[in-house]
């Protein structure tokens, strides 16, 4: 056991910012699941079931015999392209990696999993969700209304980290059940400059509020105010916090050829992300005005998640797969609600609204299995959880389609090495309102995204 937490910690160390597709969390976990779709709750996509339906642990898998033992160590590699366009002016602010803080984006994957008789322990270490933009200093996302640059940075990175200990049971021929608790860290470091007209929107409509509001208020010339709360590393943010999530799930073979699963992901609790932060006021009079403190983003949690699906065995070697999800966005993201504590004495709190929609997500999939080799392809259709007109520049999140391919190649009796890559098509989305934007902008995401893994029994 020693050995076991000692993996997942080693994991929670690498460098790894994901860039995730369904809004935050990613578009299925392990290359089984991603090559079909980010499919996983009615069949057997390794130890990495762990995260999406425990209760697949006890699937069988293709192999003559189940080994006690199983490790899974792999790699998500993900290529984001986002830029931001001012509709009024005509500029393009792009996306790129400027710094250690954003890019390359990797995220581990680690798992061990051991069957005793009927039942399967497993623990493990994955990427559950991110998001990451980096527009630079000198972008028109850092000019405030009278011209002028500020020489800010505007970037953003969300990392969330899950330990899942796992249990599974086959409870019959047909019926197997599991759970997890998991540990869950989520990390952000952010850089946002709002401008003028911004910080007038959110004071008028009650959404800033605090002893430093009249401050603010009283400074000559006020151009903007920027929130800076950024590390410039590999792994680490700025800001921080702790808490648990888990899950349940069952699959039930209806027919031989036919199984049906289902899992549900709780919505986690997770500490408020703090650390130490600068507030600067930009005054077109007085110059920069910066002031240090403390920020905190408050209950910023990862959503509930319905997952059912069908896995369908259509010949000896050909098996499909329909699934349908179900994201509660809407509780989980009506604000992100920021509150700073000066070093020097007062406060601010600022709401920047968001009001997610709930996500319906149908993934469909299929692999075929030719002597050493298993082939893959899928598709995942997703309906829009950010409304348009709370569009941030650096929390896009809007990619709603994607492609997926992969192949596993069995390595001898028990090990296998899988890839999958999967294409998020571009989407584009446009916010013309305060106070989450100044000028009307026009924003475009899409996303290559790549898994390589090696899993092996014993």
């Amino acid at each position: 056991m020693r050995a076991i937490i000692l993996v997942a910690l080693a994991a929670s160390v690498a460098p790894a910012p994901a860039f995730a597709t369904d809004v935050f969390t990613l578009e299925g976990y392990g290359a089984k699941s991603r090559g079909m779709g980010g499919a996983g709750a009615s069949l057997n996509i390794g130890l990495a079931g762990i995260m999406s339906n425990p209760a697949t642990l006890s699937l069988p898998s293709d192999t003559e015999d189940d080994p006690e033992n199983q490790i899974l160590i792999g790699l998500d590699i993900v290529g984001p392209s986002i830029n931001a366009r001012n509709l009024a002016s005509g500029e393009t602010a792009r996306s790129t990696n400027r710094s250690l803080n954003r890019g390359p984006y990797l995220a581990p994957q680690l798992a061990y999993a051991r069957r005793f008789n009927n039942v399967t322990v497993g623990i493990g270490a994955f990427a559950a969700a991110g998001l990451g933009a980096e527009y630079g200093r000198n972008s028109f996302l850092s000019r405030g209304p009278s011209g002028q640059q500020s020489g800010l940075d505007n970037s953003a990175r969300l990392f969330a980290f899950d330990i899942p200990v796992a249990v599974s049971a086959r409870v019959s021929d047909k019926l197997t059940v599991g759970g997890s608790v998991d540990a869950m860290w989520i990390g952000l470091s952010l850089n946002l400059q709002l401008q003028g007209d911004q910080v007038g929107s959110l004071i008028a409509s009650s959404r800033a509020s605090g002893s430093l509001v009249p401050v603010l208020g009283g400074i000559p010339g006020l151009d903007a105010a920027h929130i800076g709360a950024s590390k410039n590393s590999l792994v680490l943010n700025r800001l921080n916090g702790w808490g648990v999530g888990g899950r349940l799930g069952f699959t039930y073979r209806v027919l031989p050829t036919t199984t049906i699963g289902g899992s549900y992901n709780f919505k986690t609790n997770v500490a408020d992300l703090k650390g130490p932060a600068t507030v600067t006021a930009i005054s077109t009079v007085a110059g920069q005005i910066p002031l240090q403190g403390q920020l905190r983003v408050r209950d910023f949690q990862l959503p509930a998640r319905i997952s059912v699906g069908v896995t369908q065995n259509a010949g000896p070697n050909l098996t499909l797969t329909l699934e349908y999800q179900r994201v509660m966005w809407k509780s989980a993201m009506k604000d992100i609600n920021v509150y700073y504590t000066a070093d020097a004495g007062g406060d601010l709190s600022i709401k920047l609204p968001q009001n997610y929609r709930d996500q319906n997500i149908v993934a469909v999939g299929g692999q075929y299995r030719l002597q050493n080799w298993t082939l893959r392809a899928g598709g995942r259709f997703a309906s829009e959880a950010v409304p348009s007109t709370t569009l941030l520049a650096l929390v896009p999140g809007i990619p709603r389609y994607h492609a997926t391919l992969g192949a596993s190649f069995r390595v001898g009796r028990h090990g296998s090495i899988d890839l999958a890559f999967s294409h998020a098509f571009k989407e584009r989305s446009t916010n013309v309102n305060a106070p989450n934007t100044s000028a009307p902008i026009s924003v475009t995401h899409s996303q290559n995204n790549g898994v390589v893994s090696y899993t092996f029994g014993f």
